[in-house]
């Protein structure tokens, strides 16, 4: 039987998790894509809580690609993790390759000042 797409993603997210953990002192930004919005959180696994979270959905005027709001979702993410006091996070890909709106985010929250 073959794998679907959704399957083959989750396996490569579950071998991306076993190399890439959160700590208090450096916890994971955690990315979900889905086709029409994109999704971050930045999680503390050794509590499981989740610290700051942002999506596509927060701010339904902004304009332009699925790309150029991925990056508007990393600068938000960025300065909320500064408002929480959070400067170094571990990326987590979530299973999806870097390229794209993952990427896009990634660079958004760098230029926010977040280090990873």
């Amino acid at each position: 039987m073959k794998r679907t797409k959704e399957q083959s993603r989750s396996r490569i997210h579950m071998r991306v998790r076993n190399k890439v953990n959160g700590s208090a002192e450096r916890p994971r930004l955690s990315v979900y894509r889905s086709n029409k919005a994109i999704y971050c959180q930045i999680i503390d696994d050794l509590k499981g809580h989740t610290l700051v979270a942002a999506n596509s959905w927060e701010d339904p005027k902004a304009a332009g690609t699925k790309t150029e709001k991925a990056k508007l979702v990393g600068q938000r993410i960025a300065e909320k993790a500064k408002a929480a006091g959070i400067e170094t996070v571990v990326f987590d890909r979530g299973g999806y390759l870097y390229h794209g709106r993952v990427k896009a985010l990634a660079d958004g929250a760098r230029e926010g000042g977040l280090k990873f």
